[in-house]
């Protein structure tokens, strides 16, 4: 792009200015910045840079932007672009509907002008990854660009995701992971994924990567400049997919918020098939069966024994690893089956739950289901069908047989072979994270102790495998902080429903800009959308502890320390 011999006039391109200017925009904050470049570059070519890049100082111009439309002939290796289209609003734009139970309902507005661009990638030749990429004009746009996951194994484009960013002034995107499956009634893998490991590994690791090429590429060439920073902020298969990100495309975001996150594929759908097959292998009618109206009844008895261990009853369990609750505390006297307590077979079934499946050799596949999680084991163990999502994912990815029956499930034999077919493709469980690190990168990692259909621990597992790999806390606490956080229902960190108001983005966002990690992020818990308490939850280890004084329900009166308890 230059050549250095004196005699010779250089004249550059735009193009190689917008290059050179953007690479030294950043460090050109004073005419010092200038001088030193003499050092480095043509004294012409410099003159301009700097010329340019005071400007960009003052107003930042978008340079060399192109038009919403001529994205369509952006050449991005492996995609196809099918829609590039201005929107102006008013009036409002009506994003599309798509039926099913994860699908986006009729009526979703979006109030603010915008750039849409659709399109699919292939990087392989059984791979149709679509996605779509919301481009905000470049007077409202916020510099960053927002990703935007997906729940279970369903292939749609998150539409209500994307309105949420693109109304925050983010650039923002969503894939259909590599498959669709629009009008789904269930989070289950379906025929799509039988006799198609490329289609699985699309949905295992490649189809967000994919997108966020793309969304990059077109950011670039709309906004003629790359995004200032880009996050992450998802929950269960999205906070997964966020722990694949950091592990295997470590510079695709500089920030990642990663909320109850389907850890671990295969042990945690073998977990999840677990919990089903131990309370309805026999059926509904069988002794060993619990009734969803004992759920309660075995959460009070919980809580009756652990609530308060840490100096205060507020409703809920601090830390459920400090508590030894046994079900046969609550066992009914004789053979009788009452309503406020457990025959000696659901006393079983419980304790099954309790401490989750293992391996014939005895090793733990997963960690089970904590004390104070009961309110929400309907989901899996309630029946009389059983769990969708796990049934399905052994039906279609590891057996390949939709036909299967759930009932002949072997939780060691048929983990391992889980493993065998398709955990190259979907388990993300690698503790090195030291080029995300070097990368610069934020990682959030938040679970609730209250999640109702991934166990808790799994989360609190990987953290403690990167503490061992990249050589403890004072290696890792400067990016990758694990927030557990009690009384709470499942994905919290989304700022919104009635389980916590904490906003997970904005934690991780105000992490990377600023550079000072988080130490407590408060949460509000509501009741038909009315906050009826708030408590911290703190960086792990430490957990929040009553002060002494002033009501349990409220937040600031609670500090962060080490348990004592």
């Amino acid at each position: 792009m230059y050549n250095p011999r004196p005699n010779r006039r250089y004249v550059p391109s735009l193009e190689a200015v917008g290059t050179l200017v953007e690479r030294f925009r950043r460090n050109l904050a004073s005419t010092n910045g200038c001088r030193r470049g003499w050092k480095v570059i043509h004294r012409s070519l410099l003159a301009v840079v700097c010329a340019v890049a005071t400007l960009l100082m003052i107003s930042k111009p978008a340079l060399a932007q192109q038009s919403c439309e001529s994205l369509a002939s952006l050449d991005i290796p492996n995609v196809t672009i099918t829609i590039a289209k201005s929107i102006q609003t008013p009036p409002a734009f009506e994003v599309p509907s798509t039926p099913g139970r994860f699908g986006t309902r009729k009526g979703l507005l979006v109030h603010v002008p915008f750039c849409r661009v659709a399109g699919y990638a292939t990087p392989t030749s059984d791979s149709h990854i679509s996605f779509e990429v919301w481009l905000p004009v470049a007077g409202n746009w916020s510099g960053k660009y927002v990703g935007v996951g997906n729940p279970g194994f369903i292939g749609s484009i998150s539409y209500a995701g994307l309105v949420r960013q693109l109304e925050e002034g983010d650039a923002t995107a969503s894939t259909d992971t590599g498959h669709s499956d629009v009008g789904a009634t269930s989070e289950a893998p379906d025929k799509w994924a039988i006799g198609h490991p490329e289609k699985i590994a699309d949905w295992g690791y490649r189809a967000v990567h994919e997108t966020a090429v793309a969304a990059k590429a077109l950011i670039r060439a709309y906004y003629g400049r790359p995004e200032k920073y880009s996050f992450w902020s998802s929950c269960h298969e999205g906070g997964n997919q966020a722990l694949t990100e950091a592990q295997k495309y470590p510079a695709d975001y500089d920030g990642i918020a990663a909320g109850d996150p389907a850890y671990d594929i295969t042990h945690l759908q073998a977990v999840s098939e677990y919990v089903t097959w131990v309370s309805l292998k026999d059926g509904v009618k069988a002794p060993g069966y619990i009734p969803p109206s004992k759920y309660a009844v075995i959460h009070r008895a919980a809580l009756d024994k652990c609530d308060a261990l840490d100096g205060v009853r507020d409703g809920f369990i601090e830390d459920p690893m400090l508590c030894r609750f046994d079900p046969g505390t609550i066992v009914c006297p004789g053979k009788q089956d009452l309503p406020s307590c457990l025959t000696p077979a659901q006393v079983h079934t419980a304790r099954l739950i309790y401490a989750g499946p293992k391996f014939a050799d005895g090793k733990q596949i997963y960690p089970g289901f904590d004390p104070g999680s009961e309110l929400g084991w309907g989901l899996m163990a309630a029946g009389p069908q059983p769990l969708s999502i796990s049934t399905g994912f052994f039906k279609t990815m590891v057996f390949g047989d939709q036909n299967w029956d759930f009932r002949t499930f072997d939780v060691s034999r048929d983990t391992r072979l889980a493993e065998e077919r398709v955990g190259r493709y979907v388990d993300s469980t690698d503790p090195n994270l030291e080029p995300f690190k070097k990368h610069g990168g934020k990682l959030l990692l938040y679970e609730s102790w209250d999640e109702a259909i991934i166990p808790p621990r799994g989360a609190l597992d990987y953290y403690n495998s990167v503490l061992a790999k990249m050589g403890g806390v004072k290696e890792t606490t400067n990016f990758f902080r694990l927030f557990m956080v009690p009384g709470m229902g499942m994905c919290p960190g989304f700022g919104m429903g009635d389980n916590g108001t904490f906003n997970a983005l904005k934690v991780v966002e105000k992490w990377r800009e600023t550079g000072v990690a988080p130490s407590r992020i408060d949460n509000a818990h509501k009741v038909n959308g009315v906050v009826d308490r708030t408590h911290p939850a703190c960086a792990w280890p430490k957990v929040a502890i009553y002060k002494g004084s002033g009501s349990p329900y409220d937040a600031a009166n609670f500090t962060c320390g080490n348990p004592k308890w």
